[in-house]
């Protein structure tokens, strides 16, 4: 068994990407996620495996295309403004099917903001974020040891998919240390077959003279019905994802006097309320979604079937609210419901984190306590 080590959320993020067989890194500095680039800069080289610094956000989520296209997995982090300058790019990834992985270590916006957490980025990873009919994976982790898992698995999903994965997480995610263990170590020649890489040898060109036939990788196709009919391709295999690849975390939601909805650093918040609450002998349910995209929007209906209340707790003006309300239509509009539960709102913005005193104080007034 691995031993648990002190790290901070972006080391974590560094060290897991490398034991997930990430073979090659560009990224340019921004904080709150310096320490992840810096722990790249060191272990990768020191592994020899490819590290650069590129000069600018645009250049180094370009390399990821052209690297994850040799064969590789490559990865890129940044925060918030640099993951902005990035969308055309990862548009191209998602246009031409080819597996890339995205840290966002969120801070305040919109614009440069300023450099303290918040989770302002949400419709942006949850929406696609670029230009183009298309979605990327999203994994929302909570603790350094998800920051771990998380990253880890965003390189499965993203290969097995052949599309973006983005850790989601947010500057005090990767700024606060915790234990962690961490996953085995993978061997490069144990990573998954990447049949359609560019160069790869063809069964005709195999059987004939060795000449490698071309094999183009792009995301442009002049032909509207072609691009029509490739789009919608993409979208059943998203349907697919949404079929296998949903993950939730349910904390006492079934009898609940009230849910309350978060992710990331807000779901650790209300954590703390609900331990408040319980002094009092108030049951608050904590519905956590784990992948925001796809997002749990079944569980969260079924809970709304039940005629539940929900509290989205959340650092911003108001982003995964909205898909907490999409949740409560699809239980009216399948379920039939005449007066289903009423969704509550709780942001904080600019950088600031609502407090457990906050949270519970807010979930009081609705109960009328």
């Amino acid at each position: 068994m691995s031993e648990k080590v002190l790290m901070s959320g972006n080391e974590a993020i560094a060290e897991a990407a490398i034991r997930a067989g990430c073979g090659a890194y560009f990224g340019y500095p921004i904080t709150p996620q310096n320490e992840l680039i810096a722990y790249m800069a060191q272990h990768m080289l020191a592994r020899g495996r490819v590290f650069i610094q590129a000069e600018s956000e645009v250049a180094a989520i370009n390399m990821v295309y052209g690297a994850s296209c040799a064969g590789a997995r490559a990865m890129t982090s940044s925060s918030s403004p640099g993951v902005s300058l990035k969308q055309e790019g990862i548009s191209y990834g998602a246009g031409a099917d080819i597996p890339m992985v995205i840290a966002n270590i969120v801070r305040g916006g919109p614009g440069l903001g300023n450099i303290a957490p918040a989770q302002s980025d949400y419709i942006q990873a949850t929406r696609g974020g670029g230009h183009g009919d298309y979605r990327c994976i999203a994994l929302a982790p909570k603790n350094v040891q998800e920051c771990a898992d998380l990253t880890s698995l965003a390189f499965d999903l993203s290969d097995k998919y052949r599309m973006p994965a983005i850790v989601l997480a947010d500057g005090m995610l990767g700024q606060m240390m915790e234990g962690v263990v961490f996953q085995p170590e993978k061997s490069l020649k144990e990573l998954p077959s990447r049949d359609w890489i560019a160069g790869k040898m063809t069964e005709r060109a195999a059987a004939g003279n060795g000449r490698r036939e071309a094999r183009h990788i792009t995301s442009i196709h002049l032909n509207p019905v072609e691009l029509e009919t490739i789009t919608k391709a993409r979208f059943v295999r998203y349907e697919t994802v949404k079929a296998n690849e949903t993950r939730y975390e349910d904390i006492g939601c079934e009898d609940a006097d009230l849910v309350l909805v978060a992710y990331g650093t807000s779901a650790r918040v209300c954590l703390g309320a609900r331990m408040l609450a319980e002094k009092e002998g108030i049951k608050l349910g904590i519905f956590r979604p784990i992948t925001v995209w796809p997002f749990p929007f079944k569980a969260l209906s079924g809970l709304a079937a039940k005629k539940k209340n929900f509290l989205t707790v959340e650092m911003s003006e108001g982003q995964l609210v909205e898909d907490v309300k999409l949740s409560v239509y699809e239980a009216v509009s399948t379920g039939g419901l005449t007066a289903p539960g009423k969704v509550h709102f709780l942001g904080r913005s600019g950088g600031i984190i609502p407090t457990e005193e906050e949270v519970f104080a807010e979930a009081k007034r609705i109960l009328g306590k």
